[in-house]
């Protein structure tokens, strides 16, 4: 696993980035710049990554922001993997705390497709490849052009139902309503160098990488990461109401490596325009790649944002919001027709020039870290710190 800084950190030397190391001399999580090669930790100004996102201007509060050296960024870096790790040395975190971590579903066209053939296969791979075949047949290429909530989905929705073949995620895909749905609770997130799990009960499942929004409590969006909606599609096709089992396990929402806070040289616009790339390498030679280019989400993500934070939807930590990926993969594994699963030891892989590279090894969800340090840990160690 390469966690070189080369390797993680965004192409332009001019990101503005924070993250979470732990430092094991304090027990517990700082927040820490990114200042070239150095780590700084910025802590004594702001004690979580909540506090320095629901500032009036996060980019100026994290320039401005004072600490004290936290080591050689590689150093860090290096030290992450659990297989790896000296425990008495600091290691990358992910980069959010106290934010709600949601996500939006069936925001691609490719990916809306594939949760239709979930569902209709109940959740049995090697049903998939026919009903591929029926699914693309029935609605052919006519999505890609629809505008979710245009008159023009409304009236493919009513043939749909009359041709009997309406299905509920068409409904989030092309009607008024976007899917947003809880992926993990705060401070249940893994960051980059880390393990993320699959359920050892799944025989069909994927990663689904992401560009995830950075969004502060009033609706402000002040940044972007990337990140992993690690999903069981067995599960998940066997029922909707099955989403909670499929998504939120444990080790299964990756964000990192860094948060990139918008600025005069990175903005909204710049996030549209970024194509994630993911590649997995498995401990049998096994290798998939793929592409999501955010220039073809269905929904642009300022109105994703909007539909999940408002009047009626409040998070005063603010949150983090996964925009959902193009990427579903369907190249074949283990057999003819089983299409795509994770195995062990897989190396996932998801970059981009803006934002860096999220790297993950593949495990258990049993044998994942376990959560232990949750939101009451972290109020203790910080009042024991002076930092509350």
């Amino acid at each position: 696993m390469d966690m070189s800084p080369a390797a993680i950190l965004p192409t332009d030397p001019a990101a503005l980035l924070f993250g979470r190391i732990w430092r094991p001399d304090r027990s517990g999580p700082s927040l820490v710049r990114v200042d070239g090669d150095r780590l700084t930790d910025i802590s004594a100004s702001f004690p979580t990554a909540r506090d320095l996102c629901e500032a009036a201007s996060p980019a100026q509060a994290l320039r401005d922001a004072k600490g004290e050296d936290a080591g050689a960024l590689a150093d860090i870096l290096a030290n992450t993997p659990p297989d790896r790790r000296d425990v008495a040395q600091p290691w990358l975190l992910s980069p959010i705390d106290l934010q709600a971590v949601k996500a939006a579903g069936v925001t691609f066209v490719t990916s809306m497709l594939e949760r239709v053939i979930e569902e209709k296969a109940r959740g049995n791979p090697e049903a998939a490849a026919q009903i591929r075949q029926q699914v693309r047949a029935l609605v052919g290429d006519e999505l890609r052009s629809l505008r979710p909530g245009s008159d023009e989905a409304a009236l493919l929705k009513q043939a749909l139902i009359e041709a009997g073949a309406w299905s509920q995620y068409l409904e989030v895909g092309i009607g008024p309503d976007a899917e947003i749905f809880t992926k993990a609770q705060p401070m249940a997130t893994v960051g980059a160098g880390s393990a993320i799990g699959v359920h050892p009960a799944s025989v069909w499942n994927n990663p689904e990488p992401e560009v995830v929004l950075v969004i502060a409590s009033d609706g402000r969006i002040i940044g972007a990461t990337l990140g992993n909606d690690v999903n069981l599609r067995d599960v998940e096709g066997r029922s909707a109401l099955l989403l909670g089992k499929a998504k939120d396990n444990v080790g299964a929402a990756a964000v990192g490596p860094f948060v990139r806070l918008f600025d005069d040289g990175f903005d909204l616009a710049a996030v549209e325009r970024i194509t994630v790339s993911l590649s997995v390498h498995g401990a049998d030679g096994f290798v998939m790649e793929g592409r999501s280019a955010m220039a073809e989400i269905s929904r642009p993500p300022a109105e994703l944002a909007a539909q999940a934070v408002n009047a009626h939807h409040c998070y005063p930590d603010g949150l983090v919001l996964y925009l959902g990926t193009l990427f579903a993969p369907t190249q074949d594994r283990s057999a003819a027709g089983r299409g795509f699963t994770h195995a062990e030891g897989d190396e996932v892989r998801i970059a981009c020039d803006e934002l860096g590279m999220l790297v993950n090894r593949v495990t258990a969800t049993d044998r994942v870290e376990p959560w232990t340090f949750g939101v009451g840990a972290l109020m203790r160690n910080l009042a024991a710190r002076g930092l509350l």
